[in-house]
């Protein structure tokens, strides 16, 4: 034996990641970025009252946290109306697509998603020798009726829906999306990531019965809550699908830091406040700042704005490039006719002074290409 036997799925797969990471772009130039505007985290940080919280937590951190994530579990429930046998946590949306995925997913199965929407999902299917077919945006919306429809033409056992979107910041209506599924296939269930409701109009998230067997829906600590470091994540679904997450889940993957930051997070909703008009104020200074470069923002739902750059995807790709090259983490959508767009996350002031400052220049650069 010369190695490790792999499985031919996992031979059959680039060694790859969804995401390059802002710190991997600082190795590569050598030098840390002025403005992190790229990963749609919360730059006006988490609650006092949680970072007191994973403070204390930290005296016992040579403790495994609670495996079934008790206090924060029936605070959710608490907070949502509904039973803690509704709500599974896990570390942040991600890991717990890739639990959904593998409960799920089996070689050749069938999921449906919108061509150019969050790659996570796409990257956990794969993983699973699953089968992936996509559906184009509507009008810079991911389009339920088109989902809905080739999950039925495919027979698919998931299909993938985001309101807010990621990354055009575009939204439904929750009672549109429910409307809509009434044209879901039998045997296909929903998968409705809502990382972006707190940044959203009311009325964006769905009115959905948490008992609904036909939907799951995921929320997450990492936006509004300024969490991303510490990956909580949630999941609402129907008491069978939610325990089955105890067959392949990692019971120890939430640390009892994280366990307890989300915990005291969810009870200071006074923060959470303060922080959606702070995301308000910031996407107006990035609308502005676009505008007056002659560019075209997006309307959005979430803490980024997606700015239109006018021409194609080569062209907003030049854009970003050039922005990095000045110090300015910013990411674009990966799909035509996205991939016109760059997203600029909600920052500071001084954040935003930044990009204000580079983006004349960047276009400069962009347009003399």
């Amino acid at each position: 034996m010369t190695g490790p036997r792999y499985t031919p799925l996992a031979q059959s797969l680039p060694a790859t990641v969804p995401f390059v990471g802002p710190e991997t772009q600082e190795r590569q130039r050598s030098a840390p970025f002025v403005a992190r505007l790229g990963a749609n985290e919360s730059v006006f940080g988490l609650s006092p009252r949680a970072i007191e919280a994973m403070r204390q937590a930290a005296d016992g951190i040579w403790m495994y946290g609670d495996p079934e994530n008790h206090d924060l579990r029936h605070a959710l429930a608490d907070h949502h109306g509904i039973s803690p046998d509704n709500i599974v946590v896990g570390e942040g949306i991600d890991g717990l697509l890739g639990y959904l995925v593998r409960l799920m997913v089996g070689p050749g199965d069938a999921v449906v998603t919108s061509d150019g929407a969050y790659p996570t999902f796409n990257y956990h299917v794969a993983g699973y020798g699953g089968t992936i077919h996509k559906v184009p945006y509507a009008n810079d919306h991911e389009d339920p009726a088109a989902l809905f429809a080739k999950a039925a033409e495919v027979g698919a056992k998931l299909v993938y829906l985001a309101n807010p979107d990621n990354p055009m910041g575009s939204w439904h209506r929750g009672t549109d999306i429910v409307a809509a599924m009434d044209a879901l296939p039998d045997g296909c269930l929903l998968v409705l990531d809502e990382a972006y409701v707190e940044c959203a109009p009311v009325g964006t998230a769905a009115p959905v019965a948490a008992d609904d067997p036909r939907v799951i829906r995921m929320r997450t600590f990492s936006k509004v809550y300024g969490m991303a470091g510490a990956r909580v994540g949630y999941a609402i679904g129907a008491p069978g699908l939610i325990s089955a997450f105890n067959k392949v889940r990692n019971h120890f993957g939430m640390n009892r830091m994280a366990q307890a930051g989300a915990l005291a997070a969810l009870h200071d909703q006074d923060w959470l406040t303060q922080v959606q008009t702070q995301i308000a104020s910031a996407r107006d200074r990035i609308v502005a700042i676009a505008r007056d470069n002659g560019l075209s923002p997006l309307p959005s739902a979430t803490n980024f704005v997606a700015i239109d750059c006018g021409r194609d995807g080569a062209f907003a790709k030049a854009v970003l490039e050039a922005l990095v090259a000045q110090g300015i983490f910013v990411r674009m959508p990966f799909a035509a006719p996205q991939n016109r767009c760059i997203r600029v996350s909600c920052g500071t002031e001084a954040d935003l002074n930044a990009f204000a400052a580079a983006l004349p220049q960047a276009l400069a650069a962009a347009r003399s290409a």
